[in-house]
């Protein structure tokens, strides 16, 4: 049995058991571990698919079961989850070595006794995929979405409401696809033709490196990368990652050298650095954010990246403002619900709930009005998230400037990176089917003199 199943069984086991977050248990399994390259793709391709996958899954278990998934030891359901994922999802994967590799898990986990009812099930689906498709998907449109590509069922109905049936289904499939690696070229120590060069020289063939137009510092890497920090070029602080919406962000933002910028969600650090190179690390920027423990990341992410202009602010953006008409820019990347990175973070669809997000949406209002204080007049505030819910995004803007005479909806300049993305209203919204990156909303606002 390949040590990539039994620990990506432990994984899940953390994850359906313990509440654990799909990356901090995988992290943890592939430290204790010791496997290959290819051995740490499977594992890290059956831990996110199983969770991307869990209702799909569960269906399965309810049909060819004769208890339904929720009833069985969690322990038996983990491992039907894995051997049903590779069956359905994994075509490079033979189907007997997905029913005796599963078989062999129950009987190396205390499951000997329930081995047979694991061959049974995998076999009985093996049967029926020779057929047709075994899942059995119910009439009503939503459910049968939502059953199909593993989703809440509101989930679905956000965006079935919000995008129309085919949009909201070509969603699902693409939340549902591993997701790329993008860096971000730092001008200030590289050019991306030495990061090309370094990380091709690098490749043997291990994955595919293309530019990400029009971003000017964006490389997206697809394939078996390894680990990140042993990659050309990052412990020189040549690059760091971050998906490609993300620096549109910034570029919407548009820092200029010598303004005082402040970045009021700032942890880990991703848009704080861009801001410095955008700056060309001239001027000051101000890291605002509540837990001092996360700010550590954006120091250490500094130091990599040699950025001196970055201060840290320890403190939560939505107390009393410590920054009073002071700022030139600010930057609310707003805590959020997340539906654009479904596929970065498959937890999300489970944990999130819509009474979750009409707190999300009171935080995000709060934050929005308080930080909107710290902006000089004549100066400018983007707000941006990662999600596709317009509560969160067009209808709190909405609400924001009919609150608010003295703000208004400011266009991208003609030149500038972000203009393409823009709707008629002035608002982006980054469509992953459209544009290939992740879900975000973001505006530029900017306050009268």
């Amino acid at each position: 049995m390949s040590d990539s199943r039994q620990l990506a069984f432990v994984a899940l086991r953390q994850i359906y058991q313990r509440g654990a977050y799909t990356d901090v248990a995988l992290d943890r399994v592939l430290h204790d571990g010791d496997l290959d390259l290819a051995d740490r793709g499977l594992l890290s391709e059956l831990v996110y698919g199983v969770v991307r996958r869990a209702r799909s899954l569960d269906a399965l278990i309810d049909q060819l079961g004769k208890k339904k998934a929720r009833q069985q030891p969690p322990d038996l359901r983990a491992i039907l989850h894995l051997g049903l994922y590779q069956l359905r999802y994994l075509d490079r994967v033979p189907d007997s070595a997905a029913v005796n590799t599963s078989v062999e898990l129950a009987k190396n986990n205390e499951l000997k006794r329930l081995a047979g009812v694991v061959n049974g099930i995998l076999r009985q689906y093996s049967r029926l995929a020779e057929e047709g498709d075994p899942l059995v998907l119910p009439e009503n449109a939503i459910a049968r979405l939502s059953i199909l590509h593993s989703y809440p069922d509101w989930i679905v109905q956000l965006w079935v409401e919000q995008f129309g049936t085919e949009e909201a289904e070509r969603l699902c499939e693409w939340f549902n696809r591993s997701p790329s690696l993008d860096l971000r070229v730092n001008p200030l120590n590289a050019t991306l033709e030495d990061v090309e060069r370094a990380l091709n020289e690098e490749n043997n063939s291990r994955f595919d490196l293309t530019c990400v137009l029009p971003l000017p510092q964006a490389l997206r890497l697809r394939g078996k990368t390894g680990a990140i920090a042993q990659l050309p070029g990052f412990k020189q602080g040549w690059w760091t990652v971050q998906d490609s919406s993300a620096q549109l962000v910034v570029h919407l933002l548009d820092p200029q050298p010598g303004e005082v910028i402040i970045d009021a969600c700032a942890a880990p650090g991703g848009k704080t650095t861009h801001i410095a190179e955008l700056m060309r690390d001239r001027g000051t920027i101000w890291a605002r954010d509540r837990a001092e423990k996360r700010l550590r990341k954006v120091r250490a992410n500094a130091q990599r990246l040699q950025l001196q202009s970055i201060q840290l602010s320890p403190g939560d953006s939505c107390d009393c403002p410590p920054f009073h008409q002071t700022a030139d820019r600010v930057l609310v990347d707003a805590p959020c619900s997340g539906l654009g990175t479904l596929h970065r973070h498959p937890d999300i669809r489970w944990r999130q709930t819509p009474e979750k997000l009409d707190e999300l949406t009171t935080l995000q209002n709060q934050l929005l009005s308080q930080t909107a204080l710290w902006v000089k007049p004549g100066g400018i505030l983007v707000y941006a998230t990662c999600t596709l819910n317009p509560a969160e995004n067009e209808t709190l803007i909405q609400s924001f400037l009919d609150t608010h005479a003295d703000w208004t909806i400011e266009f991208p300049s003609a030149n500038s990176i972000a203009t393409p993305f823009a709707s008629p209203d002035g608002w982006i919204k980054v469509l992953p089917t459209q544009h290939h990156m992740d879900g975000f909303f973001m505006v530029k606002l900017k306050k009268s003199l």
